[in-house]
Formats: C-alpha cells, sequence, structure tokens
C-alpha cells in the first residue's frame, strides 16, 4: 500500500522528496526497504557535502594562552562549530542514503554528548566519524568507551585509582548498553574502578592510558570477578541478554512509538539481527506492529527542518550566513541544535515538542526556509504533491485554500499537524 510505502520513506529517513515518493511507490514496500536498509554504490548526494577541513584546535598546541590568544580561540572555534554543523546540517537534507544518514542522527542521540562541554569541534567531527565508520553496534561500543568527546563530556579523564569518578560507567549501565533495573550499584562503582586511568591528549585529539593512575586490580562486575579494564568491561556488557534487548527498546522508541511499548514479539525479531543496527531496523520495518504506529510520531525538530529542506530543494551549503544562523538558532530555540543534545540523556520525543511556543517559533522558521524560494503560484494540492503530505483535513484546507501568497501557503503547510506528525 502506498501508506505504507510512505510511512517507511518518512520514519527510516528524514522525509522524502516527492520525485523519491513517486518512485517508491512505483516498486513497493519490500523494494524500497531493501534499496534503504542495503543500499547500492556511493551516496552520490553525499559526495557534494564533503566532510569539513576544520584545521587545528587553538587549545591543542598550548592549553596555557594569553587572554589575547584565548580570545582568539573561542573565536576560531565558534567559526569552526558553524561550519561543522552546516555541514551536517546539508549532508542530511542531499544525501541519497537517507536511512544510513538518519540512523547516525539516531546514534548521536544515543551517544548524546555535547559541544557546549567538549568545546573542541575537532572532538566532536572525530566522534561523528566513528558513529559513521564503525560496522555493527559492538564494534562502535568498543570504541565509544575511548572516545575523547564522549569521556570528557563524562568527566572521565578525572577519574583516577585515588580519586574515582563513575559518571562514564554510569551511563554505560542506564543510557548506552543495558537501561534500567539490569545493574546494581557496586556494578556501578566497580565499573567506574575498570575506567580509571584516561586523560585527553588534545594535540594528538585521542585518549591515552595512564597506568599509574588505572586501577589494576580485581573488580566483580554483573558477578563475574576480573582485573576489567575498559574494553573487557564493555565486551562483558555486550554479552549480557539485556543489552541487545535495550537496543531494540531504543530503536522502537525513536523509530516507530515513543508511547507505546515494544511488542515482545517485535523484540524478538530484532534482537535476534543484533548487532547490526540496520539489520535490526528491517526487521523492524517488515514487522506488522511497525505499520500500526502510523500517525503516532511527532517529528524532531531537526527531522522537521531537514524535511522541509529536502522537499523544497533548498540545501545548507548554499544559505547565506543571516538565514544559516537564525535557522540553527532556532533550532536551538525548539529544543534540538546539532552537536549539543541537552543533556546525556539525549533529546525528548512525542508531546514535548507539540508546545505553544514551539508553534510560533516553527512559524518564523517555515518562513525563513520558505523565503528561499520563488515558488510560482501554488495551490494546496501542489503543496501536499511537494511536502509528500497525503491528504488536508477539512479544517487545515479551510485554511489553506483562502492564502493566496505561495510562500505564505509553503510556511503554513510546513507547520500544520498534518506535516508535524507522522
Amino acid at each position: 500500500m502506498a501508506e505504507d510505502v510512505a510511512l517507511l520513506l518518512r520514519r527510516a529517513g528524514f522525509g522524502p522528496t516527492a520525485a523519491e515518493m513517486a518512485a517508491a511507490t512505483k516498486v513497493g514496500y519490500a523494494a524500497t526497504l531493501l534499496s534503504m536498509m542495503v543500499p547500492a554504490g556511493p551516496d552520490i548526494g553525499a559526495t557534494s557535502a564533503p566532510v569539513p577541513q576544520l584545521g587545528p584546535d587553538g587549545y591543542a598546541a598550548n592549553p596555557n594562552l594569553s587572554t589575547k590568544q584565548r580570545a582568539a580561540a573561542d573565536q576560531a572555534r565558534e567559526e569552526q562549530t558553524e561550519q561543522l554543523t552546516r555541514w551536517w546540517l546539508d549532508r542530511m537534507t542531499v544525501a541519497n542514503h537517507q536511512a544510513v544518514e538518519k540512523q547516525l542522527f539516531f546514534w548521536h542521540g544515543h551517544w548524546a554528548t555535547s559541544i557546549r562541554k567538549v568545546k573542541s569541534p575537532q572532538l566532536m567531527l572525530a566522534q561523528h566519524r566513528t558513529l559513521r565508520l564503525a560496522p555493527d553496534f559492538a564494534d562502535m561500543a568498543r570504541r565509544m568507551v575511548v572516545d575523547p568527546a564522549l569521556v570528557y563530556w563524562l568527566d572521565g579523564q578525572l577519574n583516577t585509582r585515588t580519586a574515582p569518578n563513575e559518571n562514564l560507567a554510569r551511563e554505560l549501565f542506564e543510557l548506552f548498553l543495558l537501561g534500567r533495573g539490569r545493574y546494581t550499584e557496586v556494578d556501578v562503582k566497580e565499573a567506574g574502578r575498570a575506567l580509571t586511568g584516561w586523560r585527553l591528549d588534545r594535540r594528538a585529539e585521542r585518549l591515552v592510558l595512564d597506568p599509574g593512575t588505572h586501577d589494576t586490580g580485581s573488580k566483580t562486575i554483573l558477578g563475574t570477578q576480573a582485573a576489567f579494564t575498559a574494553q573487557s568491561l564493555v565486551e562483558l556488557l555486550l554479552r549480557q541478554p539485556g543489552c541487545a534487548d535495550f537496543i531494540a527498546d531504543r530503536l522502537w522508541f525513536r523509530y516507530a512509538s515513543s508511547t507505546e511499548p515494544i511488542p515482545s514479539a517485535t523484540r524478538e525479531r530484532m534482537v535476534a539481527a543484533f548487532p547490526v543496527p540496520m539489520a535490526m531496523l528491517r526487521a523492524l520495518f517488515t514487522d506488522d506492529a511497525f505499520r500500526a504506529t502510523a500517525g503516532t510520531m511527532v517529528k524532531q525538530p531537526i527531522e522537521w527542518m531537514v524535511g522541509a529542506m529536502r522537499q523544497l530543494g533548498v540545501r545548507p551549503a548554499n544559505f547565506p550566513r543571516e538565514v544559516l544562523i537564525p535557522l540553527c538558532d532556532g533550532l536551538g530555540g525548539l529544543g534540538q541544535r546539532p552537536f549539543a543534545p541537552p543533556s546525556v540523556g539525549g533529546w525528548p520525543a512525542g508531546a514535548a515538542w507539540l508546545t505553544s511556543a514551539a508553534a510560533r517559533l516553527k512559524l518564523s522558521l517555515a518562513g525563513k526556509l520558505a523565503s528561499q524560494l520563488e515558488p510560482g503560484r501554488l495551490t494546496p494540492e501542489d503543496v501536499a504533491a511537494m511536502l509528500c503530505v497525503d491528504r488536508w483535513t477539512n479544517r487545515t484546507y479551510a485554511v489553506l485554500r483562502k492564502v493566496h501568497n505561495s510562500r505564505m501557503l509553503l510556511t503554513l503547510s510546513l507547520i500544520s499537524p498534518e506535516y508535524a506528525v507522522t
């Protein structure tokens, strides 16, 4: 059914263009799913958005800068952060392999790390590369436990044998690998000992292990006794049955429903595909429970904006700075600026995005996006086709048919309930 294909395109990616919707509807659900989960060849669209060359971090060579040097280094970081943000928004917009980009966005929210504390755009880009290149979740977890940005974000560089810090250990259990209820406080304390001794080498943009501050003693974690290290701790957590269950639950929460729990049969199918995330998603998208969630997910702000840019045919790479900065600030105002999740718990979901303040801000942002077009004369039907909206409700159509300015028509359509919910 065309409705099922539309649901898949909206959830697995950031929002289909009219051409993508027409092509997918023609070939059907199974072929569309296969092409998204196992994309053929290089991503031609993404090649037009090459990874930026940020240059060095001004604090890397010499952390003891003068006041004037610090001001210059801070200014450079702001410019590099702007460059990094523009690039990622642009890549999400132009990429043909939409499921790959959407999954990377998911992982950024899962291993939620903010540049507001890390400060270094170089470390954030390095983490982004790690998430992009990891072939499966197990490999990703092994890399992320010693990711410089994540470890710094969670104060891991302060964790020593004589002054243990449990922040990273706690989040490995609670938010990254197992989920609540599958560990004890003793497990967290012992895991914190396993993670001691790592410090950040800013010049090399990597972590190094200081043997003198690492706790080499025996630890008992989840009933297993050993001289655990960061890597052996991750291996232990990956072997826990709850790990695959937890990742399946998180994928369901972001791709299917943020309000209804995952059905046990759906979880079992996804767990059978662990630790390969795209295979887990394929199991989800072929499950009847997924189709039953149509019309229940509220688009996150980045999903909303990237989808709109894709469908309007505009891209951040071409925006003048006076357009880009208000758009990025607007995402921040909506609560979802790239590279800056509010906490290690990541971003909220569902009705949290549907506030009156958010509606007013989205109206302004939609107007800025529409202002980038010279759309010609449009009707509500034209706009529905452009934005891949199945149909307007009578209430929305009654408003839109009275609008004769095409840019205003696009603006109002972008903030409609039909566009906000998938």
